[in-house]
């Protein structure tokens, strides 16, 4: 699978532009703030539906417009693949693929799959279980729909339940009865998520140890400790034990919403313990792990997009990164750098073929 062309309409601060790419090396290069990173980020929009950066639609279009239009054609095994994703001011957003449009986003999560390495990804290590909590989900949802569809309808679940609750405490009147359905739910489908995020951890450790061992060369061991309530024999009693504090702070205080994924270093906490190398392996270990797991599941070598990744790292990850991304293991990468003649110096000959493109503002150009 490669993405052939982008097209480009009032995205961010792109008016109309275009981009045709190889099959290998796409490199943007350009002053900070030019918008290398935007179009690493609709490319994240024609795979996953959205934004890697702002949950906001509407706040990517481009200022004063009243739309975006971001295309892009894949080619997967020979075969072309439009892909259309379009959004105007106060209406729904509009996604297509061979101008077939979908009745959920949902559906279309999995058939491009992408994977991100972006400077903002050090929340991964540095806050709390929720981040770490959506990026697991993002792995799973990639190429397991009904596990999307579950986590979906526990998300909703849980909404309703706690505007209940709120509701109970403007109110002042109590009901058991509506309350216990939406309990039902979070307890049966919590218990289903748990098991497959038990699961999921399970399957993902090897690969995200081979990796640290990779960029780290076996110094130091690393794991992933999931914990869940939901995996309690008695998970049912706990939950509805929580029932007189949830009245109290308005809120569901037990389920899968709470599960904890801790990064372990040498039976320690990374967040606490981990030297800031440490981290920086940890989270592209993380990353490369998760490129492995999806390709593995789908049978398809998704995108990686390297947003700035060159200098956020010292020269040692730096090598160690470009021998990973050397192998045969990936086909399509995007890389973004602000400097061209490290970008050039550090892609040689066994990274072709490649293309390097000079972004300035609102603007890309293919270097001779």
């Amino acid at each position: 699978m490669f993405l052939q062309s982008l097209k480009l309409h009032n995205f961010k601060n792109y008016t109309a532009e275009e981009a045709n790419f190889c099959e290998h090396i796409n490199c943007f290069v350009g002053l900070n703030g030019s918008g290398k990173t935007n179009i690493l980020d609709a490319i994240y929009y024609l795979s996953l539906t959205k934004s890697a950066f702002n949950s906001i639609d509407s706040q990517n279009i481009r200022h004063g417009q009243p739309y975006f239009l971001v295309e892009g054609n894949m080619d997967i095994d020979g075969k072309s693949k439009h892909i259309h994703c379009s959004l105007k001011k106060q209406e729904k957003k509009v996604f297509k693929v061979n101008g077939s449009e979908y009745e959920k986003l949902s559906q279309h999560i999995g058939k491009f799959p992408v994977v991100m390495i972006a400077p903002n990804d050090d929340e991964l290590i540095r806050e709390s279980n929720e981040i770490r909590r959506k990026f697991f989900d993002s792995i799973v949802s990639q190429y397991d729909a009904e596990y999307l569809n579950r986590l979906i309808q526990y998300n909703h679940h849980l909404k309703q339940r706690n505007a209940l609750l709120k509701q109970f405490k403007e109110t002042r009147r109590f009901d058991a009865t509506l309350l216990s359905n939406y309990d039902q739910h979070l307890i049966s489908i919590g218990t289903w998520i748990a098991q497959k995020r038990k699961s999921l951890i399970e399957d993902y450790l090897p690969y995200f140890e081979k990796y640290y061992r990779i960029i780290s060369e076996e110094k130091e061991m690393v794991t992933i400790r999931y914990k869940s309530k939901a995996l309690e024999p008695d998970f049912e009693s706990i939950f509805k034990n929580s029932l007189e504090k949830d009245r109290i702070m308005l809120r569901t205080h037990v389920g899968v919403h709470r599960d904890e994924y801790q990064l372990i270093i040498n039976d320690q906490p990374l967040k606490k313990f981990g030297s800031q190398g440490q981290q920086k392996s940890t989270l592209i270990a993380l990353k490369f792990a998760q490129f492995e797991f999806v390709k593995k599941h789908l049978s398809i070598t998704p995108i990686l997009l390297l947003d700035d990744i060159f200098d956020k790292l010292d020269d040692l990850r730096i090598e160690k990164l470009l021998q990973i991304i050397a192998s045969d293991n990936f086909k399509q990468i995007f890389i973004t750098d602000a400097r061209a003649e490290r970008t050039e110096s550090l892609l040689t000959d066994q990274f072709e073929p490649k293309k390097i493109f000079l972004v300035t503002e609102g603007s890309i150009t293919p270097k001779s």
